[in-house]
């Protein structure tokens, strides 16, 4: 059964940005970083299953803003390392949420500095740069929406809308260190805001091409690879339903069942498997 467990967990792990190495996260001790364990963004950051669903269906989202997507296209080698670019996103994730305060500065600091050689002109002629204000406000909407979402679908549907509304309140942080304006707060702002940049969204040959990649991402082993397929899955079902037509990606009702069921059988092994994940580690660190 250890040898079962450890398999699975060396899986998972080699997922995230843990295995690029470079974060600590059990050290100095006592240190809670930018959140600290009664944050509620340690409790929606802190579930592996989740994190990774709610991670899927932000990079399907993102690709909808053809601003966002010109940078990503023309400065990142995701096309050709898909898994590459959804560990160093693990990272930042991990080391901004559960890293000490300096790991946190550190990788903020190295993001903002990779952000300003960001620039270039869009597919529309449209100039572009990774700096701008409301297109880190973009990306960091996308990601933390998923993330709840997924969190209230897979984790814990009983978290109370005050929380809700104290997640979004708290990461907002990392977005406005980063230089986003205007991040908005609440569940409300969020819907809000969603709903005034849709126009701004269009699916072109490039967003499905992104979706063709995502898709098509190589899994770390064999044993993985129906594992992936689930979690993408269960990706594009969590989208919203404008970005599904938007994408052209539906799913019937029957199917959506059936992926849901999967990942809530799925998760409670994953998290039995998983002893050395980035919040079992900062909780290491501060003596929980």
């Amino acid at each position: 059964m250890e040898f079962i467990r450890t398999r699975i967990e060396n899986q998972l792990m080699s997922l995230t940005g843990l295995s690029l190495g470079k974060l600590d996260l059990e050290n100095p001790k006592g240190d809670p970083g930018l959140f600290g364990p009664d944050s509620v963004s340690w409790q929606v950051h802190g579930d592996f299953t989740s994190m990774l669903i709610g991670g899927i269906t932000a990079l399907m989202l993102q690709a909808l803003h053809p601003l966002a997507l010109a940078g990503v296209w023309d400065h990142s080698n995701f096309r050709q390392d898909m898994l590459g670019r959804l560990r160093r996103t693990s990272q930042f994730i991990a080391g901004t949420t559960f890293g000490s305060r300096r790991d946190a500065d550190w990788l903020i600091e190295k993001v903002r500095t990779i952000h300003l050689q960001v620039t270039g002109t869009a597919a529309d002629g449209r100039p572009y740069a990774a700096s701008d204000p409301d297109l880190l406000t973009w990306v960091h909407v996308a990601e933390v929406s998923n993330f709840l979402a997924a969190h209230l679908r897979y984790r814990n549907p009983q978290l109370s809308l005050a929380d809700q509304d104290r997640y979004y309140a708290e990461i907002a942080v990392i977005a406005e260190r980063l230089g986003a304006r205007d991040v908005p707060k609440s569940r409300l702002a969020i819907a809000d805001y969603l709903q005034r940049v849709r126009p701004q969204l269009l699916c072109d040959a490039r967003s499905r091409e992104v979706l063709r990649l995502l898709l098509d991402a190589p899994a770390p082993s064999r044993m993985a690879k129906p594992f992936g397929v689930m979690m993408m899955q269960a990706g594009i079902d969590l989208l919203p339903d404008w970005a599904s037509d938007m994408l052209g990606v539906h799913q019937n009702p029957l199917q959506r069942q059936l992926i849901r069921a999967s990942v809530k059988r799925s998760a409670p092994m994953l998290r039995w498997a998983m002893r050395n994940g980035s919040v079992q580690r900062a909780k290491r660190r501060m003596g929980c």
